[in-house]
């Protein structure tokens, strides 16, 4: 029996070995396809990896005994590619059934580990994961925090406790929709969604209908929301409240609830009087203009970004910039900016939407499906490569979510994702199909990163043979470089993978990228340090160093930040 590739027959034969249901014949011809045959050895990678991914779901296979099974040869000397199991006696039945699946799929284990392919873990329990937040930090402007070790990023989330503010103005913004400015300094307690303390501080709030009974107490008055908008000074020796828009309804200690509407204000002291006084916005007049200062804060940084971004192209190392700048909603290619570098042409955008990036009026790219991508082709092979990106990870929601990825896996092929985990992952391919070497750094995107802006970056340096992993400016992984320059990428894909010429007709996996990218850049050498931290530094849209972002890193990978 001879099986040719391509054909039904090999598929055939395919199938039937994961499911058990292989002749002798069969195994002995397909074997001898696949020793012969390098494009058919790729072809039933691909098809035995995605029936042992589909029957890693508990149920949906029947669940094999290896009882009495040989061992099974993969990848032994040189030459022996690929040994398929065949049984010298066919026990009867369903049992012989059985067996021949169980030794099939454990060659087909063995395969995959030796050619270096990560399997999806059995999901023998699903654990959803959880949240105590009831809050972001929606904006910043000159926050100073009192506690050294007090750390909130703009865009984080809040859980329950203590935010103590030195200096400067915050805005938090509540699950249930209530939004608060505070002015520094400010000790104010979150307690829940719809519930927070104040012991300190000046602060503005502004409820909306969902948020009505919204409470916030301070050491002298209880305050219950009634749809409104309102100010609150809290002092040592004294408070005041005052209405803006819509009422509220008051108490002081123990005293009967009273109800306060637009137009007026209370002041209570420490003797325990309370009396009428002026309404006077202009006390809130900071918090009422945080928003106009912080727009205004964020275009001279977005005009510095960009001043460092024309810089940037004329760095001669520099093969690939897109900057997402200029172009139109309808617009399907991709500027390459790097001035000094025309062998990289500009790119192709298939599906993804057109968004706001780092600061408002700028564009960026968001990747929602399964086929949105960039394509783009970088010729040519390189001692050193260095990739930069400024990404909102969305969701990670494949085992596998493609950052930048060269098509296919021929020798000196560079992919670079992030794993469902939140390890960063880089892959560079070998000579052999089974030299691939994988680099993956500790878990550094986690719930607290999604939806925030990230700067990702990695570095081969085939001269130091080192491979490093950055986040937004700080190394958190150095791994040993064995395999040898030089490093190809070719055909590739931004957000997304092409199998290449393992794809054919045969499904192949999904690795998209879910989430919203602003900026690439990509380097024929390998960048220091000091100049990832530069290009973290010089792209961060936040308001001056987002220390507090480098220092959550730092904890996360036992890195100092430098």
């Amino acid at each position: 029996m001879k099986i040719a590739f391509p054909s039904r027959e090999f598929e055939e034969a395919v199938a039937a070995v994961c499911h058990g249901f292989a002749s002798e014949e069969q195994m002995r011809a397909l074997n001898e396809r696949l020793r012969a045959d390098l494009a058919a050895r790729d072809e039933y990678v691909l098809l035995v990896e995605l029936h042992s991914r589909l029957s890693s779901d508990s149920g949906l296979f029947p669940t094999a005994q290896l009882t009495g099974a040989k061992d099974v040869s993969v990848f032994g000397e040189p030459g022996q590619i690929l040994q398929l199991p065949v049984s010298n006696q066919s026990p009867p039945g369903d049992r012989a059934r059985k067996t021949v699946w169980a030794l099939a799929v454990a060659a087909s284990f063995a395969l995959l580990a030796a050619l270096g392919l990560a399997l999806w873990p059995k999901h023998a329990a699903t654990l959803e994961s959880t949240s105590t937040a009831v809050a972001v930090l929606a904006r910043a402007m000159d926050a100073q925090w009192s506690q050294a070790g007090e750390i909130h990023p703009v865009d984080a989330a809040l859980e329950p406790g203590w935010l103590r503010l030195k200096s400067g103005l915050v805005q938090v913004v509540f699950y249930s929709g209530a939004r608060i400015v505070i002015e520094g300094p400010a000790e104010l307690q979150l307690i829940s969604a719809r519930e927070v303390s104040c012991s300190l501080g000046l602060l503005s709030a502004e409820i909306p209908p969902q948020a009505r009974g919204f409470r916030l107490s301070t050491p002298q008055l209880t305050v219950v929301d009634l749809g409104t908008e309102f100010g609150l000074v809290v002092k040592k020796s004294s408070e005041e409240l005052h209405v803006f828009k819509g009422e509220v309804e008051f108490q002081r200690l123990t005293a009967p609830k009273r109800k306060l509407a637009f137009g007026e204000a209370v002041a209570a002291d420490e003797s325990g009087d309370m009396r009428s006084i002026p309404v006077n916005p202009s006390l809130f007049a900071k918090a009422f203009d945080l928003q106009q200062k912080s727009l205004a804060v964020q275009d001279v940084r977005y005009q510095q970004w960009r001043a460092a971004s024309a810089r940037l192209n004329l760095d001669p190392s520099l093969l690939v910039h897109f900057d997402f700048e200029n172009s139109a909603p309808s617009a399907w290619m991709l500027h390459n900016a790097a001035s000094q570098n025309a062998a990289v042409p500009d790119a192709t955008i298939v599906g993804c939407q057109w968004t706001e990036g780092r600061w408002p009026g700028k564009h960026a790219l968001e990747f929602r499906s399964i086929s949105d991508r960039v394509r783009l082709s970088v010729p040519g092979g390189f001692e050193a490569l260095t990739y930069s990106a400024w990404v909102i990870v969305g969701g990670l929601d494949r085992p596998f979510n493609s950052l930048f990825m060269a098509d296919g896996f021929d020798p000196g092929k560079v992919h670079w994702q992030i794993r469902n985990g939140g390890a960063l992952d880089l892959g560079i391919q070998g000579p052999r199909i089974e030299d691939c070497q994988i680099f993956a750094s500790p878990a550094v995107v986690g719930f607290e990163q999604m939806g925030r802006w990230m700067h990702l970056a990695m570095v081969v340096d085939g001269k130091r043979k080192q491979v490093t992993h950055y986040v937004n400016g700080i190394a958190v992984s150095h791994h040993v470089l064995k395999l040898e320059p030089p490093f190809r990428i070719g055909d590739a894909e931004l957000g997304n993978w092409n199998p290449g010429r393992l794809s054919r007709a045969t499904p192949y996996f999904i690795r998209h990228f879910s989430g919203v990218m602003d900026e690439f850049a990509l380097f024929n050498r390998a960048l220091s340090d000091e100049e990832i931290g530069r290009l973290y530094a010089e792209g961060n849209p936040q308001i001056g160093p987002d220390a507090s972002s480098r220092e959550s890193v730092a904890r996360k990978t036992s890195q100092p930040p430098r």
